[in-house]
């Protein structure tokens, strides 16, 4: 069903959402087409708890843009009123594609926001997104750009913050506490940077608190910290890291 599955979420109804960045005939020597011969990637995924699939957005295989294709989707989150959004544009991709792209509850195209660049609104690589939080705000890891973006759910820039560093991934509770799993230079770290979860008001951006990363820089191959975050009601913080190969739970010590 997927080659190279990335980001997912599960909605209010326990649905699983799920990207598949794949633009390759092949992911580490296993050919990536489907039963039916179709090159697998580009799209999102809709199931329901048994595997069902209820809902596929893009075209299986093509990388496009506007509101029928993606070029290498990334993330997927589902606000409160069953609006989707998807941020579009892992590096790299055929496109330059770096984008929000917003759907009914239905899977209707309603909008688009934000190009491959620098300025406000736009993005490279917008590598995670999540909606939510108090005032149900839409948070992108825009990766390349050292920054998380925050904007209303119809694509009004409202801040940009650096000082969660190099995004990978980025979770919002109901309390409005804000996790970012990233990486930042640091010159008396190993390898000149430091790897970990940062924490913050999702409102202000003003920072916490700081989990660091136990693995070794020196045994990691790949990756910049979680690459999946999410925490729980009582503050627990769950991390899946990319370069490590594992997962992690931290539990809230009062």
């Amino acid at each position: 069903m997927f080659a190279y599955p990335h980001g997912f979420t599960v909605d209010q109804d326990g649905n699983l959402w799920a990207t598949d960045v794949n633009d390759e005939e092949a992911i580490l020597g296993v050919p990536a087409r489907s039963a039916n011969g179709v090159v697998m990637g580009q799209e999102v995924l809709k199931l329901s708890p048994e595997g069902k699939v209820l809902m596929a957005l893009g075209t299986e295989g093509v990388a496009g843009s506007g509101a029928n294709g993606f070029d290498r989707p990334t993330s997927v989150a589902v606000a409160s009123n069953g609006d989707i959004f998807v941020s579009d544009g892992h590096a790299p991709n055929k496109h330059d594609a770096g984008r929000v792209v917003k759907f009914s509850r239905d899977g209707r195209f309603i909008k688009e926001w934000g190009r491959k660049g620098s300025a406000p609104g736009e993005f490279d690589e917008p590598h995670d997104i999540f909606v939510g939080g108090g005032r149900g705000w839409v948070y992108v890891a825009d990766r390349r750009n050292n920054r998380v973006q925050v904007f209303d759910q119809d694509g009004t820039f409202i801040a940009a913050w650096k000082q969660f560093g190099q995004p990978s991934s980025v979770f919002v509770g109901k309390d409005d506490t804000i996790y970012v799993g990233a990486s930042f230079p640091d010159p008396s770290a190993k390898k000149g940077e430091l790897r970990g979860i940062i924490i913050g008001n999702a409102i202000d951006g003003t920072l916490k608190a700081f989990i660091p990363d136990p693995a070794d820089l020196d045994k990691v191959v790949r990756g910049t910290s979680a690459s999946g975050i999410a925490a729980d009601a009582s503050g627990s913080v769950f991390a899946a890291d990319v370069g490590a190969h594992n997962l992690r739970k931290y539990i809230k010590i009062r």
